[in-house]
């Protein structure tokens, strides 16, 4: 068990140790050679689990965190988890290797990037191996404040700035709502546990929570996984350095939410509501990607929006798939696992072919300073391997073969098609758009990937346009991609050993009560001439004639009105709400101390009167109350006579006079009261407070006599008659409730419980030990702010004088 949370934590405590190695070594040789080490030993220690794992077996491991609150870090690894964790530490390996080619030592901020970048893979890897649900919520917050740290690593560009804040934004946002879910999940499943609520799960079903539960969690899952209309965040976080484009936005973070999805399929799987939801939202952030795509001239954004596409189709996968969970075990139910295996396939295949392209962006940028396809083209001539790699990765986007992109796109055609005759919850009349829609994104998707390869390296090469002398990247920057390349081709000719020990234990996580065999999964490159055969023909030869004539009709989708765009929306929603707030705030923020304690005064008396009144909570009991005797009558009467002489004093020694004796006699209380302990502390701190007040108050001018009337207000009456009732009738009705047994016993026994022989000090010290600790650390941090400020005066008074 320790060794597992070592490698699971080895990245916080790298990140940890990161600004030394950047300190002390980064002149003799890269960070990220350092760096290096953690996922690739993260790797290679989970690559160890993969024939367990393929044999049905599973791993719980529990560290003990808050246990009075019943929360423990539980990690579960399934096939599903070791599938992500394998993509989260072998992509991240190939990931900086080539972000030491990437990333310049002398230029770049190295400590921070990869600090950054190392807290995002713990992230990662803490929620997809996280069984408690509130351990995953917070694993999956930390993923959204460390990715929005690394889209803004460059932070004094706009852009990036704006980018990371859109995508906090909605992510945050979308995090909430998950929160809201789990802790509707937990209440109807009685348990943190994912597979505890999955084995209750037919108990939830009936729940009246259970729709609002789904809804909140896929909420969260869309706007991480870039679902429309929540994806408008992706492209702007291109921004970010093209490793963290490769990782973030190919092969992790975006798959966070498809592995949300994933998780909660046997929970959620066989409701009309989930499948709707996830395949309906899935296929239309398919088509809406690949169509926006088109329209895109800067390659990093065309790549944003088909990650957008993509994700949409391994989504609406997800949702097609669920329907096993509602026909269960048999030759139904196996038709639609299928459907989910297609998707667990996609996900592995798109981390792969659009890593590499994602890289193959980062070194024409690098070579070329350019990314706008307007000014590229002619690139083969010159970069023959990195124009190999780009083919090979955008033909199996294209779902193409010999790549293992057309493999998992015919599984999506066969999965589409099989939905349409499902005949449950409508499809059998709207069930035809299923295929028609994957047939016309899928098309669009093979045209903005013949763009990308051809408009870039294709046609004529013009050297003037660029703004650098264009050679084939450094060997160390093509690793990385040349690696995933070759993945793309070896899982084309030997998927099922892929299937077999990777795939297959994932789809079972997924779905648990599902038989599930080789046989019934079986990749196969040829399946006869088919349906899903004369669709992938019917897209490339439509995609072929739509390529060809581009120019022709690709400038009106160029055209499309920003005005009507997602992003038109969400920056005038955004501005909206600024002004909107601001000009809310001018209204009430007026500089005025009065203003502002009429908004708190009334504030407090509507929230506690009104809590009073419906709660049915004004009850005053005198019965049994002590008499009343004559010192308290008189140490009343003299409080009185000092509350009015520090109201209508006219020097400031007598009105701190007058106030010591007020916190006189509420000690004389104490004593009355026979609490000889707090008679002793009220007149200590009497004393000391009196004592400064006449040291600070002897340095000020004195108080001049200056006749004015105030005039009469009668909201300051109301207010204050309001306060001084509500205040009177709150106490007298916590007098009058006795609902628990007093405490004052356990702390008379502080003399066995603490060794003290003074109370107060015991409460003080012991018993509120860590609450008079951050009171301290206040006062001292107030003190120090106090200190810097006076000596930068004297410290600029100087300056002055030497001038």
């Amino acid at each position: 068990m320790i060794t597992f949370y070592i490698f699971i934590f080895l990245p916080f405590l790298f990140a940890f140790l990161v600004p030394f190695l950047y300190k002390y070594l980064n002149r003799q040789v890269h960070t990220g050679w350092f760096v290096l080490f953690v996922p690739l030993s993260i790797f290679i220690y989970l690559v160890e689990y993969i024939p367990a794992v393929a044999s049905g077996a599973t791993f719980e491991y529990t560290l003990s965190w808050i246990p009075s609150f019943g929360i423990d870090i539980t990690s579960y690894m399934d096939g599903l988890s070791l599938l992500f964790g394998l993509l989260i530490t072998g992509v991240g390996s190939l990931v900086i290797i080539y972000s030491i080619y990437y990333m310049s030592k002398v230029r770049e901020a190295l400590h921070n990037f990869y600090i950054y970048l190392l807290m995002f893979m713990g992230a990662m890897l803490g929620l997809v191996f996280s069984d408690h649900l509130l351990v995953l919520y917070g694993f999956w917050e930390l993923t959204s404040v460390s990715s929005f740290l690394l889209i803004a690593y460059w932070y004094e560009r706009k852009g990036s700035r704006q980018g990371a804040l859109k995508a906090l934004l909605i992510t945050v946002l979308g995090g909430f709502g998950m929160l809201a879910g789990f802790i509707m999940l937990i209440m109807m499943g009685d348990t943190f546990s994912i597979r505890e609520i999955i084995a209750n799960m037919d108990a939830i079903q009936g729940h009246a929570l259970f729709i609002p539960a789904l809804l909140c969690i896929l909420l969260g899952a869309f706007t991480k996984s870039a679902q429309f209309p929540f994806g408008i965040w992706l492209p702007d976080a291109m921004e970010a350095p093209t490793p963290v484009s490769s990782y973030l936005h190919s092969a992790t973070m975006v798959k966070a939410g498809i592995y949300l999805v994933a998780r909660m399929t046997p929970i959620f799987g066989g409701s009309a509501v989930w499948f709707w939801l996830v395949a309906g939202i899935g296929l239309v952030t398919l088509l809406y990607g690949s169509l926006t795509a088109l329209r895109q001239t800067d390659l990093k954004a065309l790549l944003a929006y088909s990650t957008i596409s993509q994700l949409g189709l391994i989504m609406s996968l997800l949702g097609i798939g669920s329907l096993a969970v509602y026909f269960g075990p048999g030759e139904t139910g196996t038709v639609f696992t299928v459907a989910t295996f297609a998707a667990v396939f996609h996900l592995f295949n798109h981390s792969t072919f659009k890593g590499s392209l994602f890289m193959v962006v980062g070194i024409i940028d690098h070579e070329t300073g350019r990314r706008d396809i307007r000014y590229l083209g002619g690139l083969m001539q010159v970069m023959p391997i990195t124009f190999t790699i780009a083919l090979i990765g955008g033909f199996s986007m294209a779902g193409l073969p010999p790549f293992n992109g057309f493999l998992s796109k015919e599984m999506f055609f066969a999965a589409v098609n099989d939905v349409s005759h499902a005949g449950i919850f409508g499809l059998n009349k709207i069930g035809m758009l299923f295929p028609i829609i994957a047939w016309v994104a899928s098309i669009f998707t093979f045209v903005y990937c013949m763009i990308f390869i051809f408009k870039t390296f294709g046609g004529a090469y013009r050297p003037e346009r660029l703004t650098r002398e264009v050679h084939e990247a450094p060997l160390g920057m093509l690793i990385s991609p040349i690696i995933l390349g070759l993945l793309v081709i070896l899982i084309f000719f030997f998927p099922n050993v892929l299937g077999e020990y990777i795939l297959i234990p994932a789809l079972t996580a997924i779905l648990p009560g599902m038989p599930i065999s080789g046989h019934d999964v079986k990749i196969s490159a040829w399946h006869g001439l088919n349906t899903e055969l004369i669709m992938t023909i019917g897209v490339v030869v439509i995609g072929l004639l739509l390529f060809r004539t581009a120019r022709r009709w690709i400038q009106v989708m160029r055209n499309y009105p920003q005005g009507l765009t997602l992003n038109h929306f969400y920056n005038q929603g955004l501005s909206g709400m600024e002004k909107r707030s601001a000009s809310l705030t001018d209204r009430y923020m007026t500089g005025s101390l009065r203003h502002y304690l009429i908004y708190i005064f009334s504030f407090f008396v509507l929230l506690l009167m009104s809590s009073l009144l419906l709660l049915h909570g004004i009850q005053i009991d005198f019965s049994n109350n002590a008499a009343i005797s004559i010192y308290e009558v008189g140490l009343v009467i003299a409080m009185i006579i000092a509350a009015f002489t520090v109201l209508l004093a006219s020097n400031r020694i007598l009105a701190i006079v007058s106030l010591s004796v007020l916190g006189y006699m509420v000690s004389m209380f104490f004593v009355i009261f026979r609490a000889p302990d707090l008679a002793l502390t009220q007149m200590v701190v009497e004393t000391v407070t009196t004592v400064l007040f006449l040291l600070c108050f002897y340095h000020l001018p004195k108080m001049t006599k200056k006749i004015e009337r105030i005039p009469f207000k009668l909201t300051n009456l109301v207010i204050s008659v309001a306060v001084g009732l509500t205040v009177t009738l709150l106490a007298l009705s916590a007098n009058g409730h006795k609902l628990f047994e007093p405490i004052t016993s356990f702390f008379e026994n502080a003399y066995e419980l603490a060794g003290a022989k003074n109370i107060v000090n015991a409460i003080l010290v012991d018993f509120r030990g860590f609450d008079t600790m951050l009171e301290i650390s206040v006062l001292t941090i107030a003190g120090l702010g106090v200190y810097i400020l006076v000596h930068q005066r004297v410290k600029r008074r100087g300056q002055r004088e030497i001038k």
